[in-house]
C-alpha cells in the first residue's frame, strides 16, 4: 500500500515544548486516518489512536478529557497537549492534511488519496 512508504518527521508541540517527536512517521497514513476520523458522525466520536502497520498503536492519540480534546501519544503518557476545542482540533488536523497533501505533491504522487477533512 503507498501509505506504508510515505514517512516523514513528524513532532507535536505546545507552547515551545515538544510532546512527541518521530523521526519517521507514517504520516500519510495518520493523515488519511483523521481525515476520516473528522468526518464520521459527532454524536457517536471516540478518542483517536492512529492504527498502523509501520507504528505501534497509539502512538498519536487523541481524546476527549471533557474540558476539551487533547494530543499525546502512548510512548509519552505524561505528556500531553492542552485542551483546546473540537474547532480548534478540526482547524488544527486540517491544516496537518493540506500539508502532507503538498507534500506528496511534490514528490509527484497524486494526494486524492487524501481527502480534505
Amino acid at each position: 500500500m503507498l501509505l506504508l512508504d510515505l514517512e516523514a518527521e513528524f513532532s507535536i508541540w505546545e507552547q515551545g515544548r515538544v510532546v512527541w517527536s518521530e523521526g519517521a512517521s507514517p504520516v500519510a497514513e495518520l493523515a488519511y486516518q483523521l481525515a476520516l476520523w473528522v468526518q464520521g458522525p459527532a454524536v457517536a466520536r471516540e478518542d483517536f489512536a492512529l492504527e498502523s502497520m509501520q507504528a505501534e498503536e497509539g502512538v498519536i492519540r487523541i481524546v476527549n478529557t471533557g474540558g476539551g480534546w487533547r494530543v499525546g501519544s502512548t510512548f509519552t503518557p505524561d505528556l500531553w497537549t492542552s485542551p483546546v476545542t473540537w474547532d480548534v482540533l478540526v482547524e488544527a488536523i486540517r491544516q496537518f492534511v493540506r500539508s502532507v497533501r503538498a507534500g506528496v505533491a511534490s514528490m509527484g504522487i497524486e494526494p486524492s488519496f487524501l481527502a480534505e477533512p
